[in-house]
């Protein structure tokens, strides 16, 4: 009485009164009683979660999410389910309050993590759906479940950098085509309605039996899933890579907290050198590694030689395969390091190192602006490059980044620029390193470029023209004596003046004469020995009877650069990594530490530098910025490279030859179809008959193709099974359809019933007398058909075949033949 009582009061207050009774009088929520799409959600949102734990961990090394996340889920679907019937205010108001500590962790930790949020976001829903999971008694809530767990697959899908992101996605789709199979049953009311009979109750629990049976069968599920996954991949083939980074909005990770008041960027931390490991605040370092600055000795097998204040160049050995970052980049390129300009004989160094400077940021953006003395002393036009380099092994403080950068968004409070535009980090780049760069790459344009002039500034002349006074006459009479050769073979009476012209000549004959070749160890320089001078003329320690010549593939490079400097070009050695390869389903560039190498950048007046790369097997022009080439290359294309690669040669030109052949056919049809509408009304007139005619002839093929289709349907069946199926589609034609639920018999009485008029439709003309009689033998027709099939299916009883045939074709007649 006194809750009754209490319940009275509530009902007449002024405000809540309305709402009360409007509460009282609402609907009671129908539970969800099928276990099964129970089962499949929560299967879902697990998987959601573990996608998010499986990019996660790649990407950043965080504790994993399933470990409690996916088993107090599984808890919170039981106890769900057991309680589905009950209000469970309690529990409703303890999951209020844990929502609200979610939402506390979620901001405390946003705080820290404002760079990039999609982790925290991705976590704050995982914490809500597990709590969600503990309240779930309608269809509508287990709905909620199916978009959290499709929200967290997007989620990370957007993190994911490697193709363990793939099982995952398929898995989804495997449990998602039977969930949305068996949600649509819930929502038709397939599962709840049934009569009060005892005995029409059992039959009706098993003809919904069967129906489910049938709607998540395996092979039905695996015709879905087929369809699904080639439409998807046909889409994604096909689709357009768009540039991306429309929103400016860029991956950085976490600010590093490290001490910069000592640091002035002048000391590179490379591991792979002996003393060059991490620096310890005086400028000392602990490297263990192999590589020595002079003299013969060992490369380290982890780190790159080439990136250090100096280089040597009478290192011998291999590199172990090892993948060291990620990059997703709006265009291919050469991911730079650092560049040196003082030639040693044995090796590179950097000679104006003591005047690298640093260069900080504000305290309330990532933002570096690293566009040095370049604004506006270039002609040439650029085009703007994002990329984010995502770091997966340990590499030296140096920072790749395309040729130009202007913009670094970069987690350190200081950054370090050298002489050449070189960037430097304070600390080496260590595993799980984010940060995103900003370029204008200049667009190489090969005609402007050779008619640049041979007017150089001081500043360009004064380092990029040294050369030890000894092999400087030797290495100038050998290079004028290789472009003469150009140029005599090129049939031309005068000299080859072009600069542009020179380098590209000069790397295509160290790449191409058999006489230079690569070598897997060449012999190591004799004391006093010049690298250039053994590579060209033959190293002092050859063995007997024996002239080596060649090197290294870093090797021709140097010699390259030495060469043009020779005849008063200037050139520079730049090391950096090739692009890598490209995974066309991530969209990344993986780059490994056998993808550094040196090439050589050559200077021209008002347009700044541009490389050239003689090593044998790789591209002369390294991958470059060329107008009329957009980056909306179809991953069909870059998927066809990626096969291509792996077949020989001749079948790839055929193949490349074949198919280019159709697609420029088919281009040449379409664009002279397009061309008519551009002359005058005659064209568009042409143009529309043509479409018009195109379009009849294409309906004809597509009603001979659904013709000649179900002939071969119709072939493969058993001649009763045939006459059935033609009778169904005959009566079809004439709206007549047979439904999936409706037996034969059933299907035949409808059919005399619409014939004596019985059927409680109104009909939409009167009928005649000879309608009427015509509708009866019909219907007669279609009953005997019936009844053989009935018979002949479950009863294995012999059929007149006949004369169902002569009754078919009367049918078809549209009279009765007996």
């Amino acid at each position: 009485m006194p809750n009754s009582s209490s319940a009275w009061e509530v009902r007449n207050l002024p405000i809540l009164g309305p709402l009360w009774r409007q509460i009282e009088a609402a609907p009671k929520p129908v539970p969800e009683d099928s276990i099964l799409l129970r089962v499949m959600v929560q299967a879902l949102v697990i998987v959601g979660i573990i996608a998010v734990d499986v990019a996660a961990g790649v990407a950043t090394d965080e504790l994993p999410l399933t470990f409690w996340a996916a088993p107090l889920s599984i808890i919170g679907a039981i106890w769900s389910w057991y309680n589905r019937y009950k209000r469970n205010v309690p529990a409703k108001f303890c999951l209020a309050i844990g929502m609200l500590l979610a939402l506390a962790a979620f901001l405390s930790r946003l705080v820290g993590e404002l760079n990039d949020t999609r982790l925290v976001l991705a976590e704050l829903l995982i914490q809500l759906q597990v709590l969600h999971s503990f309240d779930l008694p309608r269809r509508k809530d287990l709905g909620y479940s199916m978009v959290i767990g499709l929200i967290l697959l997007g989620v990370a899908g957007t993190i994911s950098q490697t193709l363990t992101y793939g099982p995952v996605l398929l898995l989804f789709i495997v449990l998602a085509i039977p969930c949305l199979i068996l949600d649509y049953r819930s929502r038709l009311g397939l599962q709840s309605k049934f009569s009060a009979n005892k005995s029409e109750f059992t039959k009706q629990k098993q003809r919904q039996k069967i129906s489910l049976l049938n709607a998540i069968s395996p092979k039905r599920l695996t015709t879905l899933l087929l369809v699904i996954l080639g439409l998807g991949m046909a889409i994604f083939a096909f689709l357009p890579r768009l540039p991306g980074y429309q929103l400016r909005t860029f991956p950085i990770s976490a600010p590093i907290n490290f001490d910069v008041q000592n640091f002035d960027g002048r000391t590179i931390t490379n591991p792979g050198y002996i003393g060059r490991g991490r620096e310890n605040g005086d400028g000392s370092g602990n490297g263990n590694g192999t590589n020595q600055e002079s003299g013969p000795g060992s490369l380290d097998t982890t780190y790159y030689y080439g990136f250090n204040t100096k280089i040597n160049q009478n290192l011998r050995g291999q590199l172990v395969p090892q993948v060291v970052m990620r990059v997703r980049s709006q265009a291919e390129g050469f991911w730079r390091v650092l560049a040196f300009d003082k030639y040693t004989g044995e090796g590179w160094e950097i000679s104006r190192n003591d005047k690298t400077f640093t260069l900080g940021r504000s305290s309330f953006s990532y933002r570096f602006d690293v566009n040095w003395r370049r604004k506006n002393i270039y002609q040439n036009e650029t085009k703007e490059v994002i990329q984010s380099y995502t770091v997966v092994s340990q590499l030296p403080n140096l920072i790749p980044a395309l040729y130009q950068a202007r913009e670094m968004y970069f987690p350190t409070e200081k950054i370090a620029i050298d002489p050449d535009g070189n960037l430097r980090s304070p600390l080496e780049l260590r595993e799980g390193l984010t940060y995103t760069v900003i370029s204008d790459v200049p667009y190489r344009n090969p005609t402007i470029l050779g008619e640049a002039g041979t007017n150089y500034p001081e500043s360009i002349s004064k380092y990029y023209l040294q050369i030890p006074p000894e092999i400087k006459e030797k290495v100038r009479q050998k290079t004028e004596e290789i472009l003469a050769k150009k140029s005599k073979v090129a049939k031309e009476s005068k000299p080859i003046t072009s600069t542009y012209q020179k380098a590209l000549d000069l790397a295509q004959y160290l790449k191409q004469n058999p006489n230079y070749k690569l070598q897997k160890e060449p012999p190591f320089f004799a004391e006093g020995e010049d690298l250039v001078s053994a590579f060209l003329f033959g190293y002092q320690n050859s063995p007997e009877g024996e002239k080596i010549t060649g090197g290294y593939g870093d090797h021709f490079s140097t010699v390259l650069t030495i060469m043009l400097r020779s005849i008063g070009i200037p050139a520079r050695l730049v090391g950096g990594y090739a692009p890598g390869e490209f995974n066309p389903f991530t969209g990344l560039y993986v780059v490994k530490n056998t993808d550094a190498y040196m090439m050589t950048e050559v200077y021209f007046p008002g347009y700044g530098w541009f490389a050239f790369n003689p090593i044998p097997g790789m591209p002369l022009i390294p991958p470059s910025i060329e107008k009329g080439f957009g980056n909306q290359t179809p991953t069909l294309m870059v998927f066809w490279k990626w096969v291509a690669g792996w077949l020989p040669s001749p079948v790839t030109g055929f193949l490349e030859r074949f198919i280019g052949g159709i697609f420029r056919w088919i281009l040449g049809i379409i664009g002279w179809f397009f061309a008519l509408f551009s002359q005058g009304w005659q064209g568009i007139f042409g143009g529309l008959i043509l479409a018009t005619a195109l379009s009849f002839l294409g309906w004809l093929l597509y009603i001979f193709w659904r013709k000649w289709r179900y002939g071969r349907w119709l072939a493969r069946l058993s001649p009763m099974e045939s006459i059935y199926q033609q009778m169904l589609n005959l009566m079809a034609s004439k709206g007549l359809v047979k439904r999936g639920f409706q037996t034969p018999f059933e299907y035949s009485n409808q059919i005399r019933e619409q014939g004596t008029g019985n059927s409680g439709a109104t009909p939409r003309r009167r009928k005649t007398q000879g309608n009427a009689h015509q509708e009866r033998e019909q219907g007669e027709i279609v009953e005997e058909i019936s009844r053989a099939y009935v018979g002949w299916r479950y009863g294995s009883k012999e059929v007149n075949l006949s004369r169902l045939k002569k009754l078919l074709g009367s049918l078809k007649k549209g009279r009765s033949k007996k």
